[in-house]
């Protein structure tokens, strides 16, 4: 397959899609929650360990790791929460943004949910002209949750066929047996296309599609999954830039954060690699 404008324009487009399904999802469980989301998470932040589940629970819900560090920034310059009580929901939300990966490979690749996306939304359609706010909120819902697996679909058939791209199996075999050199590469790979593309759920996605189609081995996409950490913290710090200086704290806290736990697994990847394939070895109806 010849991969020129169209099929690159089909890329983005498909990438697209995705993005925009998982922010009409965010917004209507925001609408949903409305004000006694904030008032929670106020609430829940006193205790580090309550932060902490604060964090996983609310990006859980939101699919968005961006958002709530975004939302967390914007409490810390409104001074409603104090720099150590934002950390720990910092550390829960990069652990509930892998929220999505898991709906991604345990729904998108073995279920065909693409294929029932279109009576969702007839579902959701008409619930778009409810008087009421609250149906008009899970209408998004719906209606988002069907986009976003329409859009992985059409990502996985705008995937070009890298097995047969000569440029980008030499790319591979120049670079992907060069041990801890491949690693920081593969990092660095991850971190400019969640830079690009400004979600890290939307890049994971486009790696796990890689993956999954054979086109880049587990140990690069996972090294790329790493370089997607540290892609994601720069919303938080886009955001902060107009903030205060205890805003600019809790973006910086949360970069050095994604950084930090970067640099301790590039010591720990061959383990955490044999572990994980011991693991689905041992489980393999996984």
């Amino acid at each position: 397959m010849e991969f020129g404008i169209i099929e690159l324009l089909t890329l983005i487009g498909a990438l697209g899609f995705f993005i925009y399904g998982m922010k009409v999802m965010s917004d209507g469980i925001q609408k949903v929650a409305g004000s006694k989301m904030r008032s929670i998470l106020s609430k829940m932040t006193s205790n580090r360990f309550l932060g902490i589940t604060t964090g996983f629970i609310l990006t859980a819900l939101l699919q968005s790791s961006s958002a709530t560090t975004v939302m967390i920034v914007s409490f810390v310059n409104a001074g409603l929460l104090s720099l150590v009580e934002s950390i720990g929901v910092i550390m829960g939300a990069n652990i509930g943004t892998t929220i999505t990966a898991w709906l991604i490979s345990l729904l998108g690749f073995k279920v065909k949910i693409s294929s029932i996306a279109l009576p969702i939304i007839a579902i959701g359609f008409p619930m778009m002209f409810s008087s009421k706010s609250n149906i008009k909120a899970w209408a998004e819902v719906l209606i988002g949750f069907a986009l976003l697996f329409m859009g992985l679909d059409a990502l996985k058939e705008s995937v070009p066929n890298l097995k047969e791209n000569a440029e980008f199996l030499s790319f591979l075999s120049s670079y992907a047996d060069m041990g801890t050199i491949s690693l920081l590469i593969f990092i660095g790979v991850g971190t400019i296309l969640t830079l690009v593309v400004q979600s890290s759920s939307a890049a994971m996605a486009l790696t796990l599609v890689m993956c999954y189609e054979g086109y880049i081995p587990f140990e690069l996409a996972a090294a790329m999954v790493l370089g997607e950490n540290i892609g994601t913290t720069i919303t938080a710090n886009l955001a902060a830039l107009v903030g205060n200086v205890h805003a600019k704290r809790a973006a910086r806290a949360h970069f050095i954060f994604n950084i930090f736990g970067v640099i301790w697994m590039i010591f720990a990847f061959q383990f955490f690699i044999n572990s994980i394939d011991s693991y689905m070895i041992s489980n393999m109806d996984l």
